[in-house]
């Protein structure tokens, strides 16, 4: 499905156009949804600092996961030797708690995952959050549908009897479920919950229907009670928006569940050049990352920026450094950076 290159951001989110369509299609009705509130926890997510580990290729694959800075040959202690640098360094950089890991069956169901089962180990002894997600594969699959529910459910069969006892890890049942309805969805996640019961629900995100672009849906339903929702929000969704009408954006796609949802999908621009620490109104990507940092950190929202590292994406605020065999990490953008530090509830605000 990727026609361009890795380096330009908005081609693979647009899902060809479709995600566009897909936003405009969601009608003010829906997004404001029912009494939500009626579902919510008693508690903000502020615990979620965090960023996306994502492989080059956005994690739509028909094969193993390679995470960037990653290598399907390594063996297991090798993998789990590289992930420990790369997220000592997202700690160090950012100041990252929490990192979201893709999942897909090729790679839990076939003889990597002993491998993979690195990366999320190796987070969770240095004290982060995993939030494991499913991704769908690319090509014809690629259409916002589970893509086989005969190798699906053995997956997660497998990573949650790994993980159900590791309190650090939650378990996002899959990303940006756009081929279904918000009412189909629903129900499959109400169905994941039941397959699942000995897991928390306090350790599952719900992910916001269509393209994860609204909670209210998910949040109104009683049969998600108890779980954290989970939002994606992107700038490259407007061509142009002030930061009043991001902030209003941001908010009418949360409605008054802001106490269970984490952003754990937004991102823009961070090779490019931009200054995020200064107002620039007529910068559609500054306007949009000010707007909906400072929102997060009003509402009281975990957030997990996309990406933290991904090779030769110019959205990645990180990239790789040193040798393969011992990597670590740079700041792309230290005003990126900074606004990431705001929204997590430390740093300046933004200058006049």
């Amino acid at each position: 499905m990727r026609k361009t290159p890795v380096s330009t951001r908005r081609a693979p989110r647009l899902r060809a156009s479709l995600v566009a369509v897909a936003i405009a299609a969601v009608s003010g009705a829906t997004l404001t949804g029912s009494p939500a509130s009626a579902a919510a926890p008693t508690t903000d997510t502020t615990q979620f600092k965090g960023v996306n580990w994502a492989d080059p290729r956005d994690n739509f694959a028909d094969d193993e996961l390679q995470l960037s800075g990653l290598s399907t040959s390594d063996t297991y202690a090798q993998t789990y030797t590289k992930a420990s640098r790369i997220i000592s360094a997202f700690r160090a950089n950012l100041g990252a708690n929490t990192v979201r890991l893709p999942i897909n069956p090729y790679t839990v169901n076939g003889s990597y995952w002993k491998s993979y089962r690195g990366v999320i180990d190796a987070a969770t002894a240095h004290g982060f959050k995993v939030i494991v997600s499913y991704w769908e594969g690319t090509g014809d699959r690629k259409d916002g549908f589970i893509d086989d529910e005969a190798t699906y459910w053995p997956m997660w069969n497998t990573v949650v009897k790994a993980y159900k006892g590791n309190s650090r890890v939650y378990f996002e049942p899959m990303n940006e479920p756009h081929g279904y309805t918000d009412t189909e969805w629903a129900d499959i996640a109400a169905k994941w919950l039941d397959t699942y019961k000995s897991v928390p629900r306090n350790r599952v995100f719900v992910s916001g229907a269509g393209y994860n672009d609204h909670v209210t849906t998910v949040c109104a339903d009683p049969r998600l009670k108890g779980t954290y929702l989970s939002l994606h929000h992107y700038g490259f969704w407007k061509s142009y928006a002030t930061y009043d009408e991001w902030v209003a954006d941001l908010k009418v796609r949360i409605g008054d569940c802001a106490n269970r949802t984490v952003a754990d999908e937004f991102g823009a621009p961070m090779t490019t050049g931009l200054n995020y620490n200064v107002k620039t109104p007529d910068d559609n990507f500054v306007n949009f990352i000010q707007a909906v940092t400072d929102t997060f950190r009003e509402l009281k929202m975990g957030s997990v920026y996309w990406p933290g590292l991904r090779t030769d994406d110019i959205y990645s605020v990180q990239k790789l450094v040193g040798p393969p065999s011992k990597p670590w990490l740079e700041t792309t953008n230290q005003s990126g950076a900074d606004r990431l530090a705001w929204a997590w509830g430390r740093g300046t605000p933004v200058k006049g």
